[in-house]
């Protein structure tokens, strides 16, 4: 039996993202699906027609729909990710423009991390280069269901169909051996409209669907509810008023799975247990509650809970860690070195800890690991080993991207250094002695 949330994402929303290399055309695409998919306001396009006839353009611009920042208006690349919403008859669309330049990889972590498909386009005149592997392996990281290859500018190679096949071939090697389960190629010119909204008269070679056609029929069957059971807590509520002298709620977004009343469940990290007394949604007690649903939840038994903590099913509780071994892709300019002292942020709850090892690098060119290279910088995907201050509750994130995901931030300034996704092995729950590091950080 199909479930509620998998019914609502499944027929009626999907998130994506857009990824290429610079120049490739992926504002222009995502300008012509809003422009030839009728999502596009009056005003916005007499705007883009009006800076287009000043630039001596003879039609309008349309990657100016989502080129929104001046300075990307400017240099005609895209700079920041770029959130657009359309809809069609057959679904709504939350998508993710994300820059090209490797300078901005960072930015593609973020628009595909909550992604359930990704557009990686691909300039037919220059096949797959050093920047598609890259988002490729992003995409493949962050475990994002389909891929959608679209080589674009057919129309600069005659819509010639060997030259869309060679590049669907190398590219969908390439990706398997990553790991992306589903890849689809078509052939586009975003700039002519073939094939992204319309089928192309220009490529009658060509018997699939459309980008649109492709987005609007896609399965997307990821089934928050079929996973088993995480309530972060974000906020303890206790309003010691007259009429609630007693309430004590736990206040938090469900990530995944399901909670009912009566279940009995286990807080992490200390492992206490207790049941669930009663489930508060939308100011009304409910028996049943599941993700992504904001809940509060009170318990049977008065425990030492705050934010940080995990509630979950005694039945299917995680792990507790305080190694964690991680791919994670790295996105600040600084660094990110042996034996750095960092915040690793997982959910709600937020710990000190210690870079330990960094083990490998990966080499986009042929997925090979560049083993101990001393230290990621920016746009590196690589392994690590981190030692925490305290407990975590992680998930594999190949179980769970909302539960097996986390930052890495600079402790100083609160800067944002690498994302991480958890491996799907934690080290031994044997207790290890606390160590002490030379400015006080116990581990």
């Amino acid at each position: 039996m199909t479930s509620t949330t998998e019914q609502l994402s499944a027929t009626t929303l999907l998130r994506f993202a857009t990824a290429g290399s610079v120049d490739d055309g992926k504002s222009t695409l995502v300008g012509r699906l809003l422009h030839d998919s009728k999502s596009v306001l009056e005003d916005q396009l007499e705007a883009v027609e009006r800076v287009s006839a000043d630039r001596g353009q003879d039609a309008p611009d349309l990657a100016l729909l989502t080129d929104g920042l001046r300075a990307e208006r400017e240099q005609g690349i895209t700079i920041d990710v770029a959130y657009r919403y359309f809809a069609t008859a057959r679904r709504r669309f939350i998508l993710a423009d994300t820059p090209g330049h490797v300078q901005y990889t960072r930015n593609m972590v973020t628009g595909a991390s909550t992604a359930e498909l990704a557009v990686v386009l691909v300039d037919a005149r220059n096949g797959v280069v050093e920047q598609t592997r890259r988002h490729a392996a992003v995409a493949a990281l962050l475990r994002v269901p389909h891929v959608v290859l679209a080589v674009n500018k057919m129309d600069l190679v005659g819509y010639e169909e060997a030259v869309f096949a060679k590049i669907a071939e190398e590219f969908t090697t390439y990706a398997s051996d990553l790991g992306v389960p589903e890849i689809t190629a078509i052939p586009i010119s975003a700039l002519a409209g073939d094939n992204v909204v319309e089928p192309s008269s220009n490529m009658d070679w060509y018997g699939g669907p459309t980008v649109l056609e492709h987005l609007e029929t896609v399965p997307v069957s990821h089934d928050l509810t079929a996973c088993p059971a995480r309530f972060p807590v974000q906020y303890v509520i206790r309003p010691q008023s007259a009429e609630h002298p007693d309430y004590r709620g736990y206040a938090g977004q469900i990530a995944s799975g399901v909670l009912r009343v009566g279940e009995p469940v286990t807080v992490l990290p200390s492992g206490r247990t207790s049941v669930i007394e009663g489930i508060d949604a939308l100011g009304e007690s409910v028996d049943i509650a599941w993700a992504p649903q904001s809940v509060t939840l009170r318990l049977a038994d008065d425990i030492d809970i705050s934010r940080g903590d995990l509630i979950a099913p005694t039945a299917t509780a995680p792990a507790t860690t305080q190694d964690v071994e991680a791919t994670v892709c790295h996105v600040a300019d600084q660094p990110l070195t042996v034996g750095a002292r960092v915040l690793l942020k997982h959910t709600t709850r937020t710990v000190k800890a210690i870079v330990k090892e960094i083990p490998s690098r990966l080499t986009l060119d042929d997925l090979s690991q560049h083993p101990d290279p001393g230290q990621l910088v920016a746009n590196d995907i690589g392994r690590v080993v981190v030692r925490t201050a305290e407990p975590l509750a992680l998930d594999a994130y190949a179980d769970s991207r909302r539960t097996g995901s986390f930052l890495l931030i600079d402790p100083a300034d609160g800067t944002t250094l690498a994302a991480g996704m958890a491996g799907a092995s934690f080290a031994s729950e044997a207790k290890t002695a606390p160590v002490q590091d030379d400015e006080g950080w116990d581990f």
